[in-house]
């Protein structure tokens, strides 16, 4: 059991106990120090000392009295003083816990301590859990909670933000506040780590952080993705600023572009996807902000360098670069660059599913995490490191009837980019070849009761495979569709939050389960990738919609979210670029 799952209300109780405990000690103390007769003649004397006539007189009379009630026993009148409510401040800190709204709260999500700006928070918030802390109740807010990770953004400390400034001496009580929750989470064995996604106080990096990452949090594809994009984009190119100035250089190569007829735009971050979802070409000074216009749908002019190669489909390169230098203001190159991309339009869907997977497998947010997590050392009964990919695990339900079958199944799963966490096969294929071959490989392998269908699998076939799973996604293998099948799926799940992902088909006719012919909605939307249809014939589901053995064509009245994605046109899917792997490991 993890340490912060322990019951915050019984930790309170017994705080309350034994601080009452230690207060009616101390008043029984008191009260046996007052009435002993050894204070009483101490005071006696003090007495007779400071009026020495008067006092010296009236001493032998008052030792006198003070020996005989010494030889009498007090009777007691039966009546206990009520013992008064606890306010010493550490019980005010603990009502502050119970206030603060994070008990009973049961997430297997790595818990994250946050001091981060509005945009890198609404990143990582589906990935863990973020407890954030603010200068005014940094103290409570980190105590309330059992805490995995303490993590700050240099984004957080812009002008006009509560942590502005941080870092910077001139700021001392934000300063002082950052530096105590650094100083506690240490006494605690909490790692914390600092970000630094954009310029902030040069003192900032000089705190005692476990570690100073130099880059960003990744590209957070629930938020920059074209799902549900416009067909018709804005064929006149933007400017989108960086949150950090571009230099001089930048300044006039813009200036010279927009006499050109570039367009100048200043969204804020909640409404920058928005905005690259509808410009077909993009001007950006950041290779950050050129990942997610790709992600988008839509072509960059990068005026500075790249930080990583960019995958090439139809068209030419998805994304030019311009080096931001003297040499760029004495020729044309910009101008030449961005009229080659406007000419070539928005991205193509074998360049967008180029880009998408790239991105996905490589520079995705939870990828990051897992990479900037991976470098610390988390405390004993903290989560693993990779639970931010948890979300990607999918289990591929197999049902496969003989060995030739089974052996297609074993080099589908072999092969692909994305691997899947488990395979369920039915009892009956336990010993086939292709799935000894898996287990050889050691892919996990599970066996659902039952045997395999004698025709295509029904679905309560499929729920029977399902039930038996236990990641959170499941893909129904009907045969070999390519080595980056998984990760398209996977990738196309996290840009939409939907509940199953496929091709589009038209409505699905309520006897024998296959699709009929378009209607009017489902045809408007037939060669169209990454939007929301009525009905689709699923190849990914979340597990427990699979579980429900329901027909796919009434999936949508249940409330499913269904996607649109079908198989990738043309070729080159296999001669993609990045080949790299994101296989959970949430051990």
């Amino acid at each position: 059991m993890k340490r912060r799952e322990l019951s915050h209300t019984e930790q309170l109780r017994q705080a309350l106990s034994e601080r009452e405990a230690q207060l009616q000690e101390a008043k029984a103390r008191l009260a046996a120090l007052e009435g002993s007769t050894s204070l009483q003649v101490g005071r006696a004397l003090t007495a007779a000392a400071k009026r020495p006539g008067r006092g010296l007189l009236r001493l032998p009379r008052d030792l006198f009295r003070l020996w005989r009630k010494a030889g009498r026993t007090q009777q007691g009148t039966g009546r206990r003083r009520k013992a008064e409510p606890v306010r010493s401040f550490d019980a005010e800190r603990q009502e502050t816990r119970l206030l603060s709204g994070s008990l009973g709260v049961r997430d297997d999500r790595l818990v994250v301590a946050g001091i981060l700006s509005p945009a890198a928070r609404a990143a990582i918030e589906p990935y863990v859990r973020v407890v954030p802390l603010r200068p005014q109740d940094a103290q409570s807010a980190f105590e309330s909670v059992d805490v995995d990770v303490v993590l700050v953004s240099a984004s957080a400390t812009a002008p006009g933000s509560l942590w502005a400034h941080a870092g910077d001496p001139a700021v001392a009580d934000r300063t002082r506040v950052l530096n105590w929750v650094i100083e506690s989470a240490e006494s605690r064995g909490v790692p914390s780590i600092l970000v630094a996604d954009a310029p902030a106080p040069p003192a900032l990096a000089s705190l005692a952080f476990d570690l100073v990452y130099d880059g960003d949090l990744g590209v957070p594809l629930h938020r920059f993705n074209p799902v549900a994009a416009e067909p018709e984009r804005d064929p006149e190119p933007a400017h989108v600023p960086s949150p950090a100035p571009g230099g001089v250089v930048v300044d006039r190569l813009v200036g010279r572009l927009a006499e050109d007829g570039l367009r100048r735009l200043s969204p804020g971050w909640a409404e920058l996807p928005g905005v690259l979802r509808s410009s077909a070409t993009v001007v950006v000074d950041d290779s950050g902000l050129a990942d997610r216009a790709l992600v988008c749908g839509a072509r960059a002019l990068l005026l500075g360098d790249l930080k990583r190669t960019h995958p090439a489909g139809q068209g030419g390169p998805a994304v030019r670069a311009v080096p931001a230098n003297a040499g760029a203001l004495r020729s044309s190159a910009a101008s030449e660059e961005l009229a080659r991309l406007r000419e070539s339009g928005p991205l193509t869907a074998e360049e967008l599913r180029l880009v998408l997977r790239s991105v996905f497998l490589t520079d995705a947010t939870p990828v990051r995490l897992a990479e900037i997590f991976g470098k610390v050392a988390f405390a004993p009964g903290s989560g693993s490191p990779s639970l931010p990919l948890r979300t990607r695990e999918v289990a591929l339900l197999a049902a496969p009837g003989d060995d030739n079958t089974s052996l297609l199944l074993a080099g589908d799963v072999l092969d692909q980019q994305h691997a899947p966490s488990e395979v369920v096969v039915p009892e009956s294929a336990a010993n086939l070849a292709g799935v000894e071959r898996l287990r050889s490989h050691g892919v996990p392998v599970r066996l659902a009761p039952g045997g395999a269908p004698g025709g295509a699998p029904r679905p309560e076939d499929w729920a029977r495979l399902a039930r038996a799973a236990s990641a959170p996604w499941a893909v129904l293998w009907t045969g070999p569709r390519g080595a980056a099948h998984l990760a398209d799926l996977l990738c196309a799940a996290e840009c939409s939050g939907a509940d199953a992902v496929g091709p589009a088909v038209g409505s699905w006719r309520s006897s024998g389960g296959s699709p009929a012919a378009p209607d009017g909605v489902d045809e408007a939307v037939a060669e169209q990738e990454y939007v929301f249809v009525s009905a689709i014939a699923p190849e990914l589901a979340r597990r427990e919609l699979v579980a429900r053995a329901l027909q796919p064509g009434v999936w949508n009245r249940h409330g499913a979210r269904l996607l649109a994605l079908g198989p990738l046109r043309g070729a080159g899917e296999s001669d993609a670029p990045d080949h790299a792997r994101t296989t959970p490991n949430v051990g």
